[in-house]
């Protein structure tokens, strides 16, 4: 039997999520001409989108400076151990600036010097100083404030949650015809050319994280039921020190690495060093290191956290506000006691496989920002690489998305069956993830995932909470399938019983679903 759409509506262009990707994408089709609808799951409180909570900054060669589109791919690709796509990277870089100019147009306002040019940091892996920031640690929330200024005219549509892109084979080619979507209204249908997928993350695959709410993999999940790959899903970046304070789920705050950088020590609950004989740069280690070691160690002693011993830091709160304020609001003075911290799901190198026009292997189909994986990122996300990948593909995106529009001209979508999709319970699923599937993996653990996975019931997708578990079942079966075909450790994707990296393995992970909708490997596709 076929839905009765409560509810109707046509574009040229749908974009789901209101973060980078996915207003750099909306604009970007809006003023190539095309009629654009944005949906957003969320409501309108701020703070719903990762680009928000960005701290470090935009990674961009300047013109006249040292630095150089060369340089730049360099660190990159040596960031992402051996996985980057080295043609996506350099065409990304090289089109930073151009965004970086078109975003500023828009309204965006970043640190300047006492010269008048942009002020300029620098970051781990970077080899020269090409951060450009705002306001310090809040670029995010400058870029999240001008993007949503100049959308402000596009009329974003609230608590729309999007269910199943819409896709149509009767004339002899797969391609899209819309989105199925969930409103306050009832499910209804926006009929539509182009769809592009700007759904952020997948950090609540976790208990911890630093993912804003919506970050469910819904874009991913989205990709897999219209029968689009996804690559390299297995590498997930964990901060290493995310302020513990017992809640059992939802964002938590960052304890900046800056803080041990200024002295402070990681110690367990013993008073030990977490990461003494690990690595010869101690604390100050790289973070997939650091949360190795934190991981480790609280295997090791059935701890609930480590801590984050900053009490030799003079003028504490002054120089970290944000921090202490963080802690002060879980009940911990930092000036006086260790700052528990553990570590959380960050940031997905990986996602829907797209090139760097964010084209996916479904005509019409398009995603940008965290969710896509162009092959900027490889096996970890060099810092500050992020919101550069959201601006210029995310525009990319947006005048391709544009062009398939006006060339395939007005569609309409057939009214599809009701959706059921496997979903399991969201704590049953964050806690399997957890304990499974986290910083470091093994054969084992993967295959008591599987097995857990494997129960999840069929739902039928009638709201936000219904797509949410459905989307984190699917996605968390994709990690757990590509973790056990990689049988090495390589990035931020840690095997206990593979300590080194394979060069046999210097290859991308292929994922899509099975008829089953359980995740299988497609190919082993070798890029290097």
């Amino acid at each position: 039997m076929s839905i009765r759409p409560a509810w109707q509506e046509s574009a040229d262009v749908v974009a789901i999520g209101t973060g980078v990707g996915g207003l750099a994408a909306a604009l970007a089709a809006h003023r190539a001409g095309r009629r654009v609808v944005v949906l957003s799951k969320a409501g309108r409180k701020p703070g719903g989108t990762a680009t928000h909570y960005a701290q470090g900054g935009i990674a961009v060669v300047l013109p006249d400076t040292d630095d150089s589109v060369d340089a730049h791919v360099a660190d990159t690709l040596a960031a992402g151990a051996g996985l980057c796509d080295p043609d996506a990277v350099t065409s990304i870089v090289a089109d930073g600036y151009r965004a970086m100019t078109e975003l500023v147009s828009d309204g965006a306002r970043f640190d300047e010097t006492a010269a008048g040019g942009w002020a300029l940091g620098r970051e781990g892996g970077h080899s020269r100083r090409r951060i450009v920031h705002a306001n310090g640690d809040a670029t995010g929330a400058e870029v999240q404030r001008a993007l949503d200024h100049a959308a402000a005219a596009l009329g974003i549509r609230t608590n729309h949650t999007a269910l199943g892109v819409l896709h149509d084979a009767s004339s002899g080619i797969d391609s899209v015809t819309g989105v199925l979507v969930a409103n306050p209204d009832g499910i209804g249908i926006v009929h539509a050319a182009s769809v592009i997928l700007a759904t952020g993350g997948l950090g609540h695959l976790y208990g911890a994280t630093t993912n804003p709410d919506g970050s469910t993999g819904d874009g991913i999940a989205l990709a897999l039921w219209a029968g689009v790959a996804v690559s390299d899903i297995e590498f997930i970046q964990f901060h290493p020190t995310m302020l513990f304070d017992h809640h059992s789920g939802g964002r938590r705050p960052l304890v900046t690495e800056a803080i041990r950088g200024e002295g402070a020590v990681l110690v367990d609950r013993q008073g030990n060093s977490v990461t003494a004989g690990v690595h010869p740069m101690g604390d100050l280690a790289p973070r997939d290191v650091v949360a190795a070691a934190i991981d480790a160690r609280l295997r090791a002693t059935g701890d609930p956290c480590v801590y984050l011993d900053a009490r030799s830091i003079t003028a504490f709160a002054d120089r970290f506000p944000t921090v202490t304020a963080a802690c002060r609001a879980a009940g911990i003075d930092p000036v006086h006691r260790p700052i528990p911290v553990i570590p959380g799901a960050h940031y997905s190198c990986g996602g829907v496989v797209t090139d760097v026009h964010g084209q996916t292997g479904l005509p019409g189909l398009f995603a940008a920002g965290e969710v896509a994986r162009t092959g900027m990122h490889g096996a970890n996300r060099l810092a500050s690489n992020s919101l550069l990948e959201g601006l210029v593909v995310g525009g990319r995106a947006g005048r391709a998305a544009a062009a398939h529009a006006e060339l395939v001209g007005r569609t309409r979508a057939m009214v599809p069956e009701p959706v059921r999709r496997p979903a399991l319970a969201r704590g049953d699923l964050q806690r399997a993830m957890s304990r499974d599937a986290s910083v470091v993996r093994d054969a084992d653990g993967l295959r008591r995932l599987t097995g857990v996975l494997s129960t999840a019931a069929m739902r039928t997708m009638l709201a936000r909470a219904d797509l949410e578990d459905a989307a984190l079942t699917v996605t968390a079966r994709a990690v757990a399938t590509a973790a056990s075909a990689r049988n090495e450790s390589r990035g931020c994707h840690h095997r206990a019983e593979y300590p080194g990296a394979t060069p046999a393995q210097a290859c991308n992970v292929v994922v899509r679903l099975g008829d089953d909708d359980s995740a299988q490997i497609d190919a082993l596709a070798a890029v290097c």
